[in-house]
């Protein structure tokens, strides 16, 4: 298999007064004379190390199977950063949204060739990085059309954003959660179950109308099973 490969930029974040890593992940066909689709992710890292995402996108292009996709991931710098710009409750949450949207995007089309239109482009992310990959495009819905959702914290601020999406025919979303996800060690906020709010939010999404996949996979709240789920949702969002 051709592989591709990974660079990284850094880039001065006005919105959230700090300098963001970002990593990269070209295909092995990669040229400026193409167009590519793009995938941001929150939880870059773990998408990389874990989700072993950019083996998944080269098979894919070569086999043909999925179009052309260029990642973008951003890594967390320490676990309390993390929930202080995903969770709902955290304070640089707004911040971290207005990022993705008013300025790693142009930061994006401006440097690499991409379709500027949100057709183009997908959110993913898993836990408390699917959830305010949920929120970035239900914010943001003309930017961002497609989202990808793996075992997302819920919470009623997550149903009433979406709730609030009057345009459902802006972006996809594709979401998936474990049926032994009733005890999840959130570290802060202690011992939840994900599994009810997730099915409260299948619900809610399916009443608004969205072009929408939900399925509930037999296992936790662990890369063991997100990872081989990394596949699947790639090639049914990103296939041609």
């Amino acid at each position: 298999m051709k592989q591709g490969k990974i660079e990284e930029f850094t880039i001065q974040s006005k919105a959230l007064g700090e300098e963001m890593q970002v990593l990269v992940h070209l295909p092995h066909n990669y040229t400026p004379l193409y167009k590519y689709g793009v995938l941001i992710a929150s939880d870059g890292k773990d998408y990389i190390q874990y989700g072993r995402v950019g083996r998944v996108i080269d098979e894919f292009i070569e086999s043909g199977e999925i179009e052309d996709i260029i990642f973008f991931g951003i890594p967390y710098k320490s676990v309390s950063e993390r929930r202080r710009m995903y969770h709902p409750d955290g304070d640089k949450h707004e911040a971290y949204i207005r990022f993705l949207a008013h300025e790693l995007v142009p930061y994006i089309d401006d440097n690499y060739p991409t379709y500027q239109v949100g057709a183009g482009r997908g959110l993913i992310g898993d836990s408390l990085a699917a959830t305010i990959s949920l929120l970035t495009a239900s914010k943001y819905p003309n930017t961002f059309g497609k989202v990808i959702l793996h075992s997302p914290y819920v919470n009623d601020y997550v149903l009433e954003k979406v709730n609030a999406v009057e345009n459902t025919a802006a972006f996809s979303i594709y979401h998936v959660i474990g049926e032994e996800e009733t005890e999840v060690n959130t570290q802060k906020d202690g011992i939840q179950d994900f599994l009810k709010p997730n099915r409260e939010l299948n619900k809610l999404v399916e009443s608004k109308g969205f072009s929408y996949f939900y399925e509930e996979f037999k296992g936790d709240h662990t890369w063991k099973y997100w990872q081989p789920d990394v596949r699947r949702a790639i090639l049914m969002v990103y296939g041609q």
